[in-house]
């Protein structure tokens, strides 16, 4: 009798702890499908403020609330197997025009002194943003395919995953974007 009761003890407790992990393997594919991804940075395009390697956490909840914002650093799907990151510069139904390295958003000059960026003299535009698109670009300008090349072009926010905000690895650059 008592070898009958430690067998059905044993079977309820491999069953809580298969039930246990079932449940946290669907709350972290949940997670990650709806709130946070990692993304690993690669290449140069957006230094100084990232780094090639680093590991960052890409909110991909925000968005479903409000529209990127001006300056935020985005994850968006260039094609089916490559993700992009990159800095929001112009929102829709905005002129974007560059001249000389100097952004103009509707005529004014952009004040990127918020964040450092690696500019070169360039000329694009001016160009109208298109409604439910965003001009993007990386901060290291002269090493960044962005918005300026047809390949990428303005970014639908259909494609826009997530907004980048933490850096988690390596752990001497940990901090917010």
């Amino acid at each position: 009798m008592e070898d009958e009761f430690m067998t059905t003890n044993k079977s309820r407790e491999v069953f809580e702890w298969i039930k246990s992990l079932v449940v946290a393997v669907l709350l972290a594919l949940l997670i990650r499908y709806f709130v946070v991804e990692i993304f690993l940075v690669e290449g140069q395009s957006m230094y100084p403020t990232l780094e090639n390697s680093q590991r960052l956490i890409v909110n991909k909840f925000v968005y479903r609330f409000r529209e990127p914002d001006r300056e935020d650093v985005i994850v968006f799907e260039y094609s089916d197997d490559k993700d992009f990151i990159k800095r929001v510069i112009a929102l829709p139904g905005e002129e974007i025009k560059i001249s000389e390295g100097q952004v103009y958003i509707d005529g004014d000059p952009l004040d990127e002194s918020e964040y450092e960026t690696k500019k070169i003299n360039d000329n694009y535009g001016p160009e109208a943003v298109p409604e439910d698109k965003y001009f993007v670009l990386g901060d290291n300008r002269d090493n960044s395919m962005d918005s300026r090349s047809d390949s990428v072009g303005f970014i639908h926010e259909d494609k826009i995953k997530g907004k980048a905000f933490l850096i988690f690895w390596p752990l001497d650059d940990v901090g917010s974007i």
